[in-house]
């Protein structure tokens, strides 16, 4: 008979709730104190000293918090997970959410150039008018320019990978690039026709029960005409400010949503061909799908479950991580023990039997 530090979830996996309470009280009890100045804390994040200004809302860093979820309900929580913190590149993966809103309207075609469907100037010329959805989805793009008078060149996480590459066409080199992601968050709001704020907020957070206290934000100039109005434009990360800011609790929602298969209650939220696309690896980065990080090489999370997906932010100090073969969901803010912590709260379950 199972003790009372014993869950089973409705799929067979087995929580020893007892362990994870140990993992939790080892592991996120380091963080980054220098982000309480976030304008100097993004400073460190520009390749460009002459694009370190900031155009978009900040919010200074609150302390370590997290969520567990198992078996679709929370389990474990530290920290203050009710308090709004930015989300950084795992802003990224939501980006991913609101273009899986527009594929399940049939608005957007992976495989589409963006220049067939679109009148944008940034997809006009050259190389750009090959450009399809999935390649900024993916962030293979390969695009070069500027956006909202910040160029490709000034992000410095482009060159931590060791992935980036000049001069080849779309699809056949990855980099991570907030200049890129911001393109697609702006082809997505001229798609739309809303602010992704807006589409965010209707299609998912709202049906989900997410609390009032998220945003999503842009920059100060960063805003286009759409029909006659004036539509603001969000970030897909935080560089040079903005993205979203949301709670660990709101967040783990929606890894909940994805866990689910893109169903909440009576209600399909987000297709599950929509969520398979987004966790299918990419040819040129296998760990990444459609602004998802996939773990089944063991990459960037050699300690963690291959099974596991991530929205990562931050160098990891954000995640959002799903893994449905443990019926498992973890959102952790400003932890420096990223590694420790998804290996000891994965071996607090037990997968499900094949």
């Amino acid at each position: 008979m199972a003790g009372p530090d014993i869950i089973t979830s409705a799929s067979g996996a087995v929580l020893d709730q007892a362990r994870l309470s140990r993992a939790i009280e080892t592991t996120t009890c380091t963080w980054t104190e220098a982000a309480r100045d976030m304008e100097s804390y993004l400073a460190t994040q520009v390749a460009d000293a002459s694009h370190t200004e900031v155009i978009g809302p900040l919010l200074d860093a609150a302390g370590g918090s997290g969520v567990v979820r198992f078996g679709g309900r929370e389990v474990a929580t530290w920290g203050d997970p009710s308090g709004p913190e930015m989300a950084f590149s795992a802003t990224k993966s939501v980006a991913s959410v609101v273009a899986g809103a527009a594929y399940d309207a049939e608005l957007l075609v992976p495989h589409q150039a963006v220049h067939d469907v679109l009148g944008l100037p940034e997809f006009a010329e050259g190389a750009a008018r090959d450009i399809t959805w999935e390649h900024l989805l993916q962030q293979t793009s390969q695009w070069e320019g500027t956006l909202w008078t910040k160029p490709t060149s000034a992000d410095l996480q482009s060159f931590r990978e060791g992935t980036e590459v000049h001069g080849t066409p779309p699809g056949e080199g990855w980099a991570y690039n907030d200049v890129r992601m911001n393109l697609l968050t702006y082809a997505l709001t001229v798609l739309l026709g809303r602010s992704l704020e807006d589409v965010l907020r209707d299609t998912v957070m709202s049906p989900l029960g997410a609390s009032s206290t998220w945003s999503w934000h842009g920059y100060r100039n960063s805003f286009v005409d759409v029909n006659g109005t004036s539509v603001a434009v969000v970030s897909g990360g935080a560089h040079w400010g903005g993205g979203l800011f949301v709670s660990a609790a709101d967040f783990a929602l929606l890894g909940q949503l994805y866990l689910d298969g893109g169903r909440a209650g009576e209600r399909q939220l987000i297709s599950a061909e929509w969520i398979r696309r987004s966790w299918s690896p990419c040819e040129v980065k296998p760990e990444y799908g459609y602004l998802w990080w996939l773990n089944d090489e063991r990459k960037p999370w050699p300690m963690a479950p291959r099974t596991g997906r991530g929205a990562r932010g931050n160098g990891g100090r954000h995640l959002l991580w799903v893994d449905p073969a443990r019926d498992l969901v973890l959102c952790s803010r400003w932890n420096e023990n990223i590694g420790r912590l998804l290996a000891e709260v994965s071996a607090s379950v037990t997968p499900a039997a094949a």
